[in-house]
Formats: structure tokens, C-alpha cells, sequence
């Protein structure tokens, strides 16, 4: 069963995973311009769990979020907020990117999330025979 609440939010979170697949690219310029070591490699690594972030987030919404799947939900609600959360508690909380526009992508985390929580809500209400 899927609903209107369902699909705006995978469409949310397909938006995210296209930011963060920017981000990742930036990340990893960012990277090639820094000399060969430890510092190089970590940022590196940074590009890769953020391409990982993003292609996970538009798979499962594409997927499972699509079609209002509690385990799409559930999914994305976890591995895409884990990565938001870290990127908020470790770079924009302590000011090392500016709000705007680095808030962009938890906004749009939420958007989801808030859309893909009206779907479940609309699924369990409509499963219900009161």
C-alpha cells in the first residue's frame, strides 16, 4: 500500500542522497588537493561514507520508501539519520561549515522523515477497523 505522505518523502530523500553525492564529490576534490598521507586518505574516506550515505538513502527510497515499506522507513530513518546527526554534532554545531547552507541536508532529512512518518501513520490508521 503506498500514499501520497509516502511518496513525497521518498522523493525527499532522493533530494538528500543527490545533495550528499554532490557533497561527496566536493569532499573528494577536496582531497586530491592535499598532499599523499594520513590527512589525504581520511578525507578520502569521508568522500567514500558519504557517497555510501547517499546511494544507500536514494536506494531505499526508490526501493522501499516508494512503495510506504515499514522496513524502508525504518532503514532510512537509521543509516540516514546516523549521518546527519554525525555531521551536525561534529561539524556544523561547532561552526566549522556555516548554517546556510550546510543545514540544507538536515533539513531535508527531517522533510523526509516527517513525510515518511505521515505514510506509516496513514498505512497503520487505514490497517485499523475502528
Amino acid at each position: 500500500m503506498s500514499n501520497i505522505y509516502a511518496k513525497i518523502g521518498a522523493i525527499v530523500y532522493v533530494l538528500w542522497g543527490l545533495l550528499h553525492i554532490m557533497a561527496a564529490r566536493m569532499v573528494y576534490v577536496l582531497g586530491v588537493s592535499l598532499e599523499p598521507g594520513m590527512v589525504q586518505a581520511r578525507i578520502f574516506q569521508d568522500a567514500w561514507n558519504l557517497m555510501f550515505f547517499a546511494v544507500f538513502g536514494i536506494v531505499v527510497a526508490i526501493r522501499w520508501n516508494w512503495f510506504n515499506s515499514r522496513l524502508g522507513y525504518w532503514l532510512n530513518f537509521v543509516v540516514v539519520g546516523v549521518g546527519d546527526i554525525g555531521f551536525i554534532v561534529t561539524v556544523l554545531l561547532p561552526g566549522y561549515a556555516p548554517m546556510m547552507p550546510g543545514a540544507i541536508g538536515p533539513a531535508l532529512w527531517i522533510v523526509a522523515l516527517i513525510f515518511s512518518t505521515l505514510g506509516i501513520r496513514k498505512r497503520r490508521d487505514s490497517l485499523s477497523f475502528s
